[in-house]
């Protein structure tokens, strides 16, 4: 046990492989790699870094004594300062030309986007393995008649397959949006103090097209396609935005889908998974809570906040640059990140193994069926020669009598008996019964899966070949 308060997303819910993407070594071992990408750069378009300076900086990427590091920042109060001072003691011969020309942002820009990169990589592999297990279950289960809901009232029949389609349709906007944004996250770059390169400017004796050059060699050594064509001091702190609102809209698709799970865990048709050793309750020894959904949808509501933060940040960055960024970032990014990976991965590991249990559904399904058969009964009665005024009259007062054996009584749904027994329904029980074939009351819904998944689900999984074969790493 530590003393000392540790982030339950790091504790408890996110992974392991994403708490390391956030963690101090990633983060300046990354700034080593941006100093190294911007001497490599520079020496390449002519300055006077030898292979030697290079060479001892590549050879020090990992090695960061960060006891060092935290003694030069109480003397100096700067972060970035510091652990330049620490890089200089052991590569002694590139110290002169660490950081050279850069501005702290160079840095500490650069580097939230790399991570941020690798993080909303990680995010859509494993939304795309939560996707794979969608459409596992929606086929599965495409045939599988389940009593609708709207209002959470008793509305018509659909399946259990097209259900999970509704939750795959969220998932996949989702996808889409971690798409576009990883395909247009740029770096920041080599832009100086207030973003207007001066310092490189007067590096390169005013050689404009070599400071150009210097901003594209270094974006490609960071693995970006371009940088942000203008910035101040920072990159836009509108992306910063654009990135969590990805990261909310995943947290408004898993919590519906955990909502959706927790009601129908309630009504007994389908569970998320149970370990013979779990316990549901401290008091209640047969309780089976569902821990999982709930606290996917407890990180989901973290989650679906988490723009905020950046829009009231971006929106008071007061003309190049404030530092009231800062600290809110260093706690709003990062945990946006793992509360989605943690939310995310709970989504992945009850949809490997969730309980379905058909005869409750089957027995939920008939105790209102009877209620939604009536109009198909008025069509099988006019065939016969039957009023369909009448028919309705005399269907409406039975349906009312029915309902209230159900809810004032507590006894079984007898509509059906009522209405075989009615000389002017003019049907037997066994003439009733053939007009309830299940097939008729789930319209297209098999089929809308099959389509929905061929024309909109598969394509996904296609593009982020082997993205499905993810697991879950629940450790609580």
């Amino acid at each position: 046990m530590t003393t000392e308060y540790v982030s339950p997303l790091v504790e408890r819910f996110a992974t392991k492989e994403m708490a390391a993407l956030w963690s101090a070594q990633k983060k300046f071992s990354t700034w080593r790699r941006c100093w190294l990408a911007l001497a490599e750069a520079e020496q390449e378009l002519g300055l006077p870094i030898t292979g030697e300076q290079i060479a001892e900086l590549r050879a020090h990427l990992e090695d960061i004594d960060f006891e060092a590091a935290n003694r030069y920042e109480k003397q100096t109060r700067h972060d970035v300062m510091a652990h330049i001072h620490a890089l200089g003691d052991i590569a002694p011969k590139a110290k002169p030309i660490i950081h050279l020309g850069a501005t702290s942002c160079y840095v500490g820009d650069n580097t939230d986007l790399i991570v941020m990169r690798e993080g909303l990589e990680m995010l859509l592999r494993k939304a795309v393995a939560v996707l794979a297990r969608l459409k596992a279950f929606a086929l599965e289960y495409k045939d599988l008649p389940t009593l609708g809901f709207t209002h959470y009232q008793p509305a018509q029949v659909v399946t259990v397959g097209k259900r999970a389609c509704l939750w795959a349709q969220d998932l996949a906007m989702d996808i889409a949006d971690l798409e576009g944004v990883l395909a247009n996250l740029r770096c920041r770059g080599v832009k100086g103090t207030t973003g207007t390169q001066a310092s490189f400017m007067a590096l390169f004796d005013g050689d404009s097209d070599k400071v150009r050059l210097l901003d594209q060699k270094v974006a490609e050594r960071l693995g970006f396609k371009s940088s942000y064509g203008v910035t101040g001091q920072t990159y836009p702190r509108k992306v910063d935005t654009y990135v969590l609102r990805a990261l909310a809209g995943l947290g408004e698709s898993i919590h519906k889908w955990a909502t959706d799970m927790r009601l129908l865990q309630n009504l007994k048709e389908i569970e998320e998974p149970f370990e013979s050793t779990q316990v549901g309750s401290s008091a209640m020894a047969y309780k089976r809570n569902p821990m999982r959904c709930e606290r996917a949808c407890a990180l989901a509501r973290f989650l679906m906040v988490s723009p905020l933060h950046s829009q009231f940040t971006s929106a008071i960055q007061w003309f190049e640059r404030t530092l009231d960024d800062s600290a809110i970032r260093r706690l709003s990014l990062p945990e946006a990140f793992l509360a989605a990976d943690g939310a995310l991965n709970l989504y992945l590991n009850v949809m490997e193994a969730p309980a379905v249990y058909p005869k409750v559904i089957e027995r939920h399904l008939w105790a209102e069926l009877p209620f939604m058969a009536t109009e198909n009964i008025i069509m099988a009665g006019v065939k016969r020669g039957g009023d369909r005024q009448e028919l309705h009259e005399v269907i409406r007062t039975h349906s009312h009598a029915a309902a209230a054996q159900v809810k004032e009584h507590g006894l079984d749904n007898d509509l059906l008996d009522r209405l075989a027994a009615d000389p002017a329904i003019g049907m037997s029980r066994a003439e009733i019964d053939a007009e309830l074939d299940l097939r008729q009351f789930v319209g297209r819904a098999p089929m809308q899966v099959v389509e929905f998944i061929a024309a909109e689900i598969d394509p996904i999984l296609a593009r982020n070949a082997g993205y499905d074969s993810a697991h879950s790493d629940v450790r609580v």
